[in-house]
């Protein structure tokens, strides 16, 4: 049986204090429970308590020895571009090369205000990370853009070198799908159904293969309540509705609930169409038990 790794999105702050759980053991647990990978989304200023990305990471990192330690997803061009890689080079560091680099341009344009960065810059920007991350891991003296515009040439150089991690572009648009292709080792749409990973596919390997690269994995990030029933589902539902701005009738199969044995079936629809790694935030339910249930499915899938 052709493998699916599952990993699953760090409790933030509410949820740790509602559990009483640390971001150590959060990242412990689910190591144990056997899932394959441990996540952390990168935000600014969203209005609530919310953990800086590559801090929480490091956390995981220095409590686990196994699973990939993920970004859901990073925003490198919201930083600059020297700054942002020294966070994934010390994430690499510290991680034993574990690191997985979910990368996206988004966030809303609130955010990038906060971090005084022009919101319609975030596309140029996010390119450019991309394609000089891979010298500035390496240890590369590179002239930065940004080094450019302030009026000197200096390069800069950064160590200790390591190696690239694989770098997943998020978000299922056409720009990240041109995205992905061109440079990434990814594609990393959430919340769309597996026809939308499908369609998806044939596209990325299309345009994959007119740069001469092999086409992308695919790894999709979605919402899960395991052992919610109808109403579970319907709530999860209407707050991705709400907070994305998506038909409520368009995004009402996406949340993942019910059984083990239906999770399970529901993310062999998105193995068949192509996936090969599902990232699931906890959307209900103690988030201990959710994550063991999570590690049920996975096995289940797996036979």
């Amino acid at each position: 049986m052709e493998s699916f790794e599952i990993g699953v999105i760090l409790p933030g702050v509410a949820v740790q204090r509602r559990d009483g759980l640390t971001l150590a053991e959060a990242a412990r647990h689910a190591e144990r429970a056997g899932l394959d990978g441990v996540w952390h989304g990168d935000h600014l200023a969203i209005g609530g308590p919310v953990l800086d990305a590559p801090i929480a990471l490091a956390t995981a990192a220095a409590a686990t020895t196994r699973v990939r330690i993920g970004t859901s997803v990073f925003i490198p061009a919201i930083r600059p571009l020297a700054w942002a890689a020294k966070q994934v080079a010390t994430l690499q560091y510290v991680s034993g090369e574990r690191l997985v680099l979910g990368v996206g341009s988004g966030g809303g344009p609130a955010q990038w205000a906060a971090a005084g960065v022009p919101y319609g810059e975030r596309g140029r920007r996010t390119d450019t990370a991309l394609e000089l991350l891979p010298r500035l891991l390496a240890g590369e003296p590179v002239r930065l853009p940004e080094a450019v515009a302030a009026d000197t040439d200096q390069p800069v150089q950064l160590a200790p070198a390591v190696p690239m991690p694989p770098v997943w572009v998020g978000n299922a648009s056409a720009a990240a799908i041109r995205r992905a292709a061109r440079l990434g080792d990814g594609w990393f749409p959430s919340l769309i159904s597996p026809q939308e990973v499908s369609r998806g596919r044939v596209r990325l390997a299309e345009l994959a293969d007119g740069h001469g690269r092999p086409a992308p994995v695919i790894a999709i990030g979605g919402a899960a309540h395991v052992g919610g029933g109808p109403a579970a589902q319907a709530e999860i539902a209407s707050g991705i509705s709400g907070a994305y701005g998506r038909p409520l009738e368009e995004v009402a199969g996406i949340p993942l609930t019910g059984p083990p044995e239906e999770v399970a079936e529901r993310l062999a629809e998105y193995r068949a169409a192509g996936a090969g790694h599902a990232v699931l935030g906890v959307s209900g339910g103690d988030w201990r038990a959710q994550v063991d249930l999570l590690a049920e499915a996975r096995d289940l899938l797996r036979r």
